[in-house]
């Protein structure tokens, strides 16, 4: 099978500040600060891409040694967290910006659907825009006329196509970005998160028509999400991006079991949650602690079978008397399988300033896999957040049980959970 796309040692650096200022202002500037004793407002974010470094210099390099090669036909996902350089790669691929150093091979004619209202005019209508697309695309006026039906047809904005675009909600104009994509004649299709604003039944459409176009129609996707189970639906091979370098390219699946262990926090002996990440909510109370163990010590690994035990421990600054906290459970593909409380009904409950420690039995038996947790905690009464730490930890389940005798038999593993059932057998 022939190369779609070929990424050499694409890097892609982007000059920070104000450009054309004088020299001699910077140095007022930077004279003043310091004689008042505040940081040289000059002092640069460091050459690699990450927000949490100061260097010396005025770049900062978005893509750094990308390498990989697209094979006409691949569905290709692309993950990370945000400021990894997805958008950056997805914008280099769409010929919207050249990269700093390497260079790139496409073949075939590119369509790329990278933000809402990307390529479109928003004085001109849903129809002028159709065609204006086409012919970016190289398309002629009588080959576009032939979709067009179809492409309407798709997005459901029928009743508005002679309205301008100005006038779209945001879903409306995804709905029909979308459709003109999908639907004039080009070889690679480039999607990034812009899918997210729909709502879930034409995301499910999006999916859809995506792998009919890979699948029976020969086009080459390449598809950026934060959503692990529509990355493993629609994509053969992803691409884990981690500060702009590639940490990881292979099988979906592996790639996103890679990606969402990276980020556990919980990587210490004593499962402490560094005060340093992202704080989410209100702030009267902050998880502080997230330890799966047995044997009085921190463990991943469980025999089928075991019931592993999580420690979760919070501080609480402020009294709430309708805490609402949350523990969810993550398969591999990024979906939560289900979510348990302190208590049975999900019910609300009181937490005075201070330090409280949970204990946590899984009493359900898992079955063989990795997962990770979740912790939410809001006002029951509102819903509003007070803290929430994603990917706080993870734990594997083997197939193997603790004797051998109960290990789990087969290749293949269903569903999460091994069923209570009772069961009463008779011959009739």
């Amino acid at each position: 099978m022939s190369v779609a796309i070929s990424i050499e040692n694409v890097s892609k650096a982007y000059q920070l500040g104000v450009f054309n200022t004088g020299s001699f202002s910077n140095d007022i500037s930077r004279w003043w600060a310091l004689k008042r004793g505040k940081e040289d407002p000059f002092l640069k974010i460091g050459e690699e891409n990450d927000r949490t470094k100061k260097g010396s210099s005025n770049v900062v390099w978005s893509l750094r040694d990308i390498s990989a090669q697209v094979e006409q036909g691949d569905s290709v996902g692309i993950i990370g967290r945000n400021g990894a350089g997805k958008s950056t790669l997805l914008k280099i691929l769409s010929q919207v910006t050249h990269p700093t150093t390497g260079h790139i091979k496409i073949k075939g004619k590119v369509a790329s659907l990278l933000e809402v209202g990307t390529g479109f005019h928003p004085e001109l209508t849903g129809r002028e825009n159709v065609f204006l697309n086409g012919a970016i695309l190289g398309m002629r006026h009588q080959e576009i006329k032939k979709k067009f039906d179809e492409i309407v047809d798709f997005s459901g904005v029928e009743r508005y196509i002679d309205t301008p675009v100005k006038r779209y909600s945001s879903g409306m104009f995804v709905r029909l970005a979308f459709a003109v994509a999908a639907h004039l004649e080009s070889d690679i299709l480039i999607v990034d998160e812009v899918l997210a604003v729909g709502d879930a039944d034409f995301q499910k459409k999006c999916i859809g028509k995506m792998n009919q176009l890979g699948h029976t129609g020969g086009r080459t996707i390449i598809f950026v999400s934060h959503h692990m189970p529509t990355i493993k639906a629609l994509c053969k091979k992803t691409i884990f991006l981690e500060k702009g370098k590639v940490h990881s390219f292979g099988e979906t699946g592996d790639t996103i079991s890679t990606y969402l262990s990276a980020y556990s926090l919980a990587k210490t002996g004593d499962g402490y949650i560094p005060k340093g990440i992202s704080l989410h909510g209100s702030g009267e109370v902050r998880f502080t602690r997230f330890l799966p163990y047995k044997d009085e010590q921190g463990c991943e690994d469980f025999f089928f079978g075991e019931k592993p035990t999580l420690l979760i421990e919070i501080e609480v600054f402020t009294d709430v008397s309708d805490a609402s906290i949350g523990l969810h459970i993550i398969n591999v593909l990024g979906d939560t399988i289900t979510m348990a409380a302190p208590n049975e009904n999900y019910k609300s409950i009181s937490l005075e300033k201070g330090k409280y420690e949970f204990e946590v039995s899984l009493e359900e038996v898992l079955m063989p896999g990795e997962y990770s947790f979740n912790l939410t905690i809001s006002k029951y009464n509102t819903g509003s957040d007070i803290d929430s730490v994603e990917s706080v930890g993870t734990i594997r389940i083997l197939r193997d049980s603790i004797d051998h005798d109960l290990d789990y038999p087969w290749a293949t593993v269903h569903g999460y959970f091994k069923p209570r059932t009772s069961w009463k057998t008779k011959r009739i």
